[in-house]
């Protein structure tokens, strides 16, 4: 990770000095454990504060819509697909952007880390694929693949789709891994215990919209749920409107998501969100032999028509 972070800094430093960019979007060392926090750093010197290790998985491209700069921006494989889907929908002009690309084995996930011990974790730090945790009577070291957030196991994009300059050598892509195991689990549900089984899913959503927050597709001036004229969904703990924000959001990514895990990241209650965007990811693959981010020189297939699209669910 030390080279990694090295390389990040020399890029960062020359497109600064060189004046190639207005700022860098990256990465700085979070004010807990686990939690790296968004920098922008608009001088060289700025550059010594930028971080990079298993803690960095928030998606650097929410950071990017509408935005007038040209900036540097610091970018794992579904960070640079985002940007790619950015770039299609009219939110930044390729130009804009110089993507410092960063291979990736994956993210650690806090919250199973934090579920391992019943004391308050104060430090976390890695080496050779390990992580070290330390706190009030804790000093354990664990293997990194153990505790890898659930969508970096079955990422199959560990490197960056598009990039202007490279941190580090391209990782090996994984291939034997299977992307919709627990999809196709639920597929097989009858009705009946499918509903359940969402039923409990989203029990414990509190309607904080962390989960939106935190996704580089949610970029509406003003969400459905906030619309007031008229209003879409109801501002209470109903069930009815908590399943309705969930499946609306999930439709609105659909053929967009890139599995980032940015949603699951930020949701304080644990919920699998993921769940929903992945089973509409699998019918985009299925259906028009779709995944999202890839390319610039294709359209989504939700805003594209083509004449053999498959239409057999009009009855």
């Amino acid at each position: 990770m030390f080279a990694y972070i090295e390389k990040i800094k020399e890029i960062s430093n020359r497109l600064l000095k060189e004046s190639k960019v207005d700022l860098i979007v990256g990465f700085r060392k979070g004010t807990v454990p686990m939690m790296n926090e968004p920098c922008f750093a608009k001088t060289p010197e700025a550059v010594d504060g930028l971080v990079w290790d298993s803690s960095c998985g928030i998606n650097l491209a929410n950071y990017l819509a509408n935005r007038k700069e040209k900036i540097g921006i610091v970018s794992k494989g579904c960070d640079s697909r985002n940007i790619v889907t950015h770039i299609i929908e009219n939110k930044i002009k390729r130009d804009q952007v110089v993507i410092i690309g960063v291979p990736c084995k994956g993210m650690i996930d806090r919250h199973k880390i934090e579920a391992m011990f019943d004391t308050e974790i104060e430090a976390v730090t890695e080496a050779d694929g390990r992580i070290n945790i330390k706190g009030d009577g804790v000093d354990k070291t664990i293997d990194k693949k153990d505790v890898l957030q659930q969508n970096c196991t079955i990422c199959t994009h560990r490197n960056p789709v598009i990039y202007d300059e490279l941190a580090a050598d391209l990782v090996e892509e994984q291939t034997d891994v299977d992307k919709y195991e627990d999809v196709r689990k639920i597929e097989d549900m009858a009705p009946e215990e499918k509903w359940e089984y969402f039923e409990d899913l989203l029990s414990t959503c509190i309607r904080c919209y962390a989960c939106r927050n935190a996704c580089p597709l949610c970029y509406c001036p003003t969400c459905f749920v906030d619309e007031s004229q008229p209003q879409w969904v109801g501002k209470s703990q109903n069930p009815t409107d908590i399943r309705t924000f969930h499946f609306l959001r999930a439709y609105h990514c659909a053929g967009r998501c890139t599995d980032c895990g940015a949603c699951e990241r930020a949701c304080p209650m644990g919920i699998k969100v993921r769940l929903l965007t992945k089973k509409l990811e699998k019918d985009c693959l299925e259906l028009f032999d779709w995944e999202s981010g890839l390319t610039l020189e294709k359209r989504p297939p939700l805003d594209t028509y083509r004449p053999d699209d498959p239409d057999d669910f009009i009855k």
